[in-house]
């Protein structure tokens, strides 16, 4: 009966991240370009009361044995990379991948990030920036006097030009991919950074042999979180917590009954 303590409070405690995980979801069921994550849950260690296999006599051996389980814990939340769906706006800074690849920004400490959410506009100097300010990497720069920008599915960044009647080019975006993206660190702010699991950043052109995909103008990707889904599996949480919060009173009475014996 302590294994069962112990195991069903495993499980309650492991609900109880699945739980921080199915909030943390639902509050970003609007953030531009967020990811939604799963939990994934991993069995304990076992106590082997008969170990499998083993010897039940001069010829014969234990077909199955004994051994209990000590519970389960959280083993990770992996990030779902799955496309989000596309919102059109009047921005012509707006930018979505559709396919695979990240925007590359810079931080204020000078290190790369890397983003689905392409809410991009522009700064003080004429850079685009994303919406906390961060230089969209390689930098482009939009003069000032700019009648319209346009955005090709390659990346390729033109505007026209007052008195112009040809596109000038400002320059080239490029994405970057990962061998494992669900490696990937979460900074916040729908940011992310490489990892050893997720490899080192594969940079490329929009639509290139790289495997990136091709950017829209004037789109903007919303988050991949099903409601639906989520409100599912808070049902689900909710349902484990509470069955293994029964085996603990179960537990409990049962050893109640034993303090009970002598009197």
């Amino acid at each position: 009966m302590i294994r069962a303590l112990y195991s069903a409070a495993s499980g309650m405690n492991a609900q109880q991240t699945n739980l921080d995980n199915i909030a943390n979801n639902l509050a970003n069921a609007s953030t531009t370009g967020y990811k939604s994550r799963r939990a994934q849950f991993q069995d304990l260690m076992y106590q082997n009361m008969v170990q499998p296999g083993a010897a039940a006599g001069q010829q014969t051996v234990i077909p199955s044995g004994l051994q209990v389980g000590l519970g389960t814990r959280t083993a990770a939340n992996s990030i779902l990379f799955t496309q989000g769906s596309f919102t059109e706006t009047d921005n012509p800074l707006d930018l979505v991948i559709q396919g695979s690849g990240f925007f590359q920004i810079q931080l204020p400490n000078g290190e790369l990030a890397y983003t689905r959410a392409g809410s991009f506009q522009l700064n003080s100097t004429g850079s685009i920036v994303d919406s906390n300010g961060n230089l969209l990497q390689p930098s482009i720069v939009i003069p000032s006097n700019a009648q319209s920008i346009t955005v090709a599915t390659d990346g390729t960044v033109s505007y026209l030009a007052p008195g112009s009647t040809s596109s000038q080019k400002a320059g080239q975006i490029q994405l970057a991919n990962f061998a494992n993206p669900a490696g990937l660190n979460s900074l916040g702010a729908s940011d992310y950074q490489p990892t050893d699991a997720s490899g080192d950043p594969i940079i490329g052109n929009p639509g290139g042999n790289e495997g990136n995909g091709t950017i829209m103008q004037g789109y903007i990707e919303q988050s991949n979180v099903s409601v639906v889904d989520e409100f599912v599996n808070l049902i689900v949480a909710q349902r484990a917590y509470e069955a293994s919060s029964k085996v603990v009173k179960a537990a409990d009475e049962m050893y109640q009954d034993v303090n009970n014996i002598e009197r």
